[in-house]
C-alpha cells in the first residue's frame, strides 16, 4: 500500500487531476466494490462529458492514428481511476492493479491493440508505482459507445480498512 499522498503527489507531478466521475450512459455504476475488489464499468477517454476523438484505429486516412489512441487509453484509464476513489475512498489504499481490459475500436486491418493499451498501463504504473502491475487484455471490436476509439476497465485491490 501507498503512504498518505504518495498517489496524490504522483498525479500533481504528472500534472493530472482526477476528473468527475463520468455519469453512465445506462443502467450500470461506474465502479463496485466488493469485500478489497473494485471493478469499474468501461469507462471511454471522455473530458468534460464528451469525446474529442472518434472512429476506428489504424493506419490510413479517416482513421484514429495507433498514438493518438494510445493517449485516448491514458485518458480512459484516469477516468477509471477516478471511479475507483469514488469508491475507495482514497487511492492509497489501493494494492495492486489486478487487471486491466482494454477494448479498441479496430479498423479489420489493424492488430496493434497491445500498443494502443499501454497508454492506460503505463500511466497506471506512473501513477500507482509497483502497485500498478497488472495482467492485461487488449482486445479489437468492431465498435465501441459514442463511436469511441478506445474502452478501458480496471479490477483493483484495496488494503483493509
Amino acid at each position: 500500500m501507498s503512504s498518505p499522498g504518495t498517489v496524490a503527489s504522483r498525479l500533481a507531478g504528472l500534472g493530472l487531476t482526477l476528473p468527475a466521475v463520468a455519469t453512465p450512459l445506462a443502467s450500470y455504476v461506474p465502479a463496485l466494490r466488493h469485500g478489497n475488489l473494485v471493478w469499474t464499468s468501461g469507462q471511454l477517454p471522455l473530458v468534460d462529458g464528451r469525446l474529442d476523438v472518434t472512429g476506428k484505429v489504424g493506419l490510413g486516412a479517416g482513421l484514429v492514428d495507433p498514438e493518438t489512441a494510445a493517449g485516448l487509453a491514458e485518458t480512459a484509464a484516469l477516468n477509471a481511476v477516478a471511479a475507483v476513489a469514488a469508491v475507495a475512498g482514497s487511492l492509497d489504499r489501493v494494492v495492486q492493479i489486478v487487471k486491466v481490459v482494454g477494448y479498441v475500436a479496430s479498423d479489420p486491418a489493424f492488430t496493434g491493440q497491445p500498443a494502443v493499451v499501454n497508454g492506460a498501463s503505463q500511466l497506471l504504473g506512473q501513477i500507482f508505482g509497483d502497485a500498478g502491475a497488472h495482467a492485461r487484455s487488449a482486445v479489437g471490436v468492431s465498435v465501441l459507445p459514442l463511436d469511441s476509439p478506445v474502452e478501458i476497465e480496471l479490477i483493483v485491490a484495496l488494503a483493509d480498512r
